[in-house]
C-alpha cells in the first residue's frame, strides 16, 4: 500500500473506533477526520469542503426540510387517527402501525416518521395498559424498513444515488430503489408482527418507562416558611445551589393560597410562603432543618404540579441533540429558559436527585416542568422530541391536501424527469414556507445540522481513499476471500459486511465508504456495479443489531426501558431474512 492509502486507512480506522465508542458526537469526529486528513495531505485541498456542497448532502438537508413541513400540516396525524385503535390486539396493532411507519418511511425521512408515531403509539400503549416495550421496537424497525422504498426514504439511498451519478454518470431516480425495498419492507414488517415482538425479553413486557415519570407523588412537597425562617427576604434563584446540593428542584411557589405564575424564580420570600420543592425524603427533611421551613399538613402534593401556567412534558433525546453529553446545569437550561429538569429515565432506571449534573445520554426520557411557552421554547433547543402531543406547535390542519399535493407534484416532475429532484425538493421548501406550512424560523431548526457535517465530512474523505486505490485494495481482498466462487456469493459477503458496519456505525457514513467499493469489487469481477450498488444500499440502512446503528433505534430505547443487548433478539433474525429476501430480488431486478 502506498503512504497516501495508509494514512487513509489510518483516519478511517481511528473514525470507526471512535463512532463505536461513542465519547463524542458523530459529526465532530468526522469533521475532526477531515481536518487531519487535510492536514497529512490525504485530502487535498480543492476538494475538502466539496462535501457540504454535493448533491447527497443537499437533498438530505431539503428531505428534513420537507418532512417538518408534512408534520406541521398534520398529514401524519390524521392518517394515524383514523388507523390506529389502542384495543386491538397486540399484534394487530404492531401489524397497522408498522405498516403505516413504513409507508410514512417510503415518503418522508425515516426518523421524522418514527418522531410523528411514537407519541401515538404511547398513548395508544396507556390506554391498552400494557408495556410500550412490545410495540416500540418493531415500530422503529418497520419504519427503517419503509425507508428503503424511495429515493428519499432514508440517507443511504441518496448518497448510493448521488455516488452512481457520479462514477456512472446517471444516479438511480426515485422509484429505482422501489421493486427491492417494497418486497423487503413487505417482509420485514410481516415478520415483526407475526413474531419479532414476541422475542422482545419478557421484563421489557412488564415495564412501563414513561408512566413511571408521571409517579411523583414521592417526590413532591410543599414546604412554608417559618417567621424566623433565613430564607426571609431572599429570592428563590439564590437558593438553586443549596436546593441542588440537598437534592431537590424548586418547581413553584404558592403565596396566600395562589400559585406565582410559572417557577417565581426572582421573587422575594416572605413568611408563610410555600414552596412546591420536587426532592426524596431525606432530602426534605435535610431542607427543613437548614432554612427553617415547616411542612405543610394540606399539601396538594402532584395537584400542584397541573396549575394551568406549567406544563408537565416528556422528552426522548435524539443522538446529536444539544444536551446529549451535557447537563442541564451546564446548559443552565432553567436560567435561560425557566424550565426545570425534574427526571431523567435511562434503559428503565429513574434518576431524580441531582438530575441537573446528569450527564444527558441519547435516548434518555427527560421529565421538563416549566410554563407551556417557555417547554416550547426549550425543547427545540435541547433538539429533543415530545412523547405526547401537548400541543408544543401549532398543527395546520387545514393545510395537510395542500402540502401532500405540493410534494406530490414534485415527485412526479422529478420522477418523469422533468425537473431535477433537487431542484424539484428546492421548490417544494419554497412553497412551504410561501404558503406558511413551514415558518421561516423553523427552516434551520428542520435540518439535522449533525449529519448534513458527518456527510459533508466523509464524503471527501471517502473520495479521496477511491482516488488513491484504497478502495481498489479493499475490493480485491473481498474478491480473494471469494477466489472462484459465484458472483452473487462476493454479493453476499459485500452485503453482510456492509451490514454489520451499519450496526456500529452511522448509516450514511457506512454508506460513503461501502459505495465505492462495491464498485471496484464489480470491476474486479467484470460485472454491471448496479446489483452490488443496490446490495450496499439495502445493507447500510439494515441496522437492527444495537440502538446506535439508526438513530430510530436510539430514540426508542429509553421510552421502551430497552438494553443494550435487547435488540438483536429481533434484529438478528431479521438481518438474516433482510439478506435472504434482498439478494435474490436485486439478481432478479439488477442482473449481472
Amino acid at each position: 500500500m502506498t503512504n497516501e492509502q495508509i494514512l487513509l486507512f489510518a483516519i478511517l480506522g481511528a473514525v470507526f473506533i471512535l463512532l463505536i465508542w461513542g465519547r463524542w458526537r458523530y459529526d465532530l469526529v468526522a469533521f475532526g477526520a477531515l481536518v487531519t486528513a487535510l492536514i497529512v495531505g490525504a485530502v487535498p485541498v480543492d476538494q475538502a469542503f466539496q462535501g457540504f456542497g454535493h448533491p447527497a448532502t443537499v437533498v438530505i438537508a431539503l428531505v428534513l426540510i420537507i418532512s417538518r413541513g408534512l408534520s406541521n400540516s398534520g398529514v401524519v396525524e390524521l392518517v394515524a387517527s383514523r388507523l390506529v385503535d389502542g384495543a386491538r390486539a397486540l399484534w394487530l396493532h404492531v401489524g397497522v402501525m408498522s405498516g403505516l411507519a413504513a409507508v410514512l418511511s417510503a415518503m418522508m425521512n425515516n426518523v421524522a416518521a418514527l418522531a410523528l408515531l411514537m407519541p401515538v403509539d404511547l398513548q395508544a400503549a396507556r390506554a391498552a395498559t400494557r408495556s410500550p416495550a412490545l410495540t416500540l421496537m418493531p415500530l422503529s424497525f418497520a419504519s427503517i424498513l419503509g425507508g428503503m422504498v424511495t429515493l428519499i426514504g432514508t440517507p443511504p439511498n441518496i448518497v448510493i444515488a448521488a455516488f452512481r451519478g457520479e462514477t456512472l454518470g446517471e444516479p438511480f431516480t426515485m422509484f429505482d430503489f422501489t421493486p427491492v425495498g417494497v418486497v423487503v419492507a413487505v417482509v420485514g414488517v410481516l415478520f415483526v408482527t407475526l413474531i419479532g415482538w414476541r422475542l422482545i425479553p419478557a421484563a421489557r413486557g412488564r415495564h412501563d418507562t414513561p408512566g413511571e415519570l408521571f409517579e411523583l407523588e414521592d417526590y413532591v412537597a410543599e414546604l412554608k416558611v417559618r417567621d424566623e425562617s433565613p430564607v426571609i427576604d431572599k429570592r428563590l434563584i439564590e437558593l438553586e445551589e443549596q436546593m441542588e446540593e440537598a437534592g431537590a428542584t424548586i418547581v413553584g411557589l404558592i403565596r396566600d393560597g395562589r400559585r406565582l405564575p410559572g417557577l417565581a424564580r426572582q421573587v422575594r420570600l416572605v413568611a408563610g410562603d410555600v414552596m412546591v420543592l420536587q426532592a426524596g425524603p431525606e432530602a426534605l427533611e435535610k431542607l427543613v432543618g437548614a432554612l427553617g421551613l415547616d411542612f405543610v399538613d394540606d399539601a396538594q402534593g402532584p395537584g400542584a404540579l397541573q396549575a394551568e401556567d406549567l406544563e408537565l412534558v416528556e422528552v426522548v433525546v435524539p443522538r446529536g441533540a444539544a444536551i446529549e453529553g451535557r447537563s442541564a446545569l451546564s446548559m443552565l437550561l432553567l436560567q435561560r429558559t425557566g424550565v426545570a429538569l425534574l427526571g431523567v429515565s435511562r434503559e428503565g432506571r429513574r434518576f431524580v436527585e441531582r438530575v441537573r449534573r446528569l450527564t444527558v445520554r441519547a435516548g434518555d426520557i427527560l421529565l421538563l416542568l416549566g410554563p407551556s411557552d417557555s417547554i416550547a421554547e426549550a425543547v427545540p433547543r435541547l433538539g429533543a422530541l415530545p412523547l405526547a402531543n401537548r400541543g408544543l406547535q401549532l398543527i395546520q390542519r387545514r393545510k395537510a391536501g395542500l402540502a401532500v399535493v405540493i410534494f406530490l407534484a414534485a415527485i412526479l416532475l422529478a420522477s418523469f424527469g422533468v425537473v431535477y429532484l433537487a431542484g424539484a425538493l428546492a421548490a417544494v421548501v419554497v412553497l412551504y414556507v410561501l404558503f406558511a406550512i413551514v415558518p421561516t424560523r423553523e427552516i434551520y431548526e428542520s435540518v439535522e445540522w449533525p449529519v448534513i457535517v458527518l456527510l459533508g465530512s466523509m464524503i471527501p474523505i471517502g473520495a479521496a481513499l477511491e482516488a488513491s486505490g484504497g478502495t481498489a485494495v479493499v475490493a480485491q481482498a473481498i474478491v480473494d476471500v471469494t477466489l472462484g466462487a459465484a458472483p452473487w456469493v462476493v454479493l453476499t459477503l459485500l452485503m453482510v459486511v456492509t451490514m454489520t458496519l451499519s450496526d456500529v456505525m452511522n448509516n450514511t457514513a457506512t454508506a460513503v465508504i461501502a459505495a465505492p467499493i462495491a464498485i471496484d469489487v464489480a470491476g474486479q469481477l467484470g460485472v454491471d456495479p448496479d446489483p452490488f450498488l443496490m446490495a450496499v444500499a439495502v445493507a447500510a440502512s439494515c441496522a437492527f443489531l444495537t440502538p446506535i446503528g439508526h438513530k430510530n433505534n436510539t430514540l426508542i430505547m429509553g421510552p421502551g426501558g430497552y438494553r443494550f443487548g435487547d435488540y438483536w433478539r429481533m434484529g438478528l433474525p431479521l438481518e438474516v431474512l433482510v439478506v435472504v429476501v434482498s439478494i435474490p430480488m436485486i439478481l432478479w431486478v439488477w442482473p449481472f
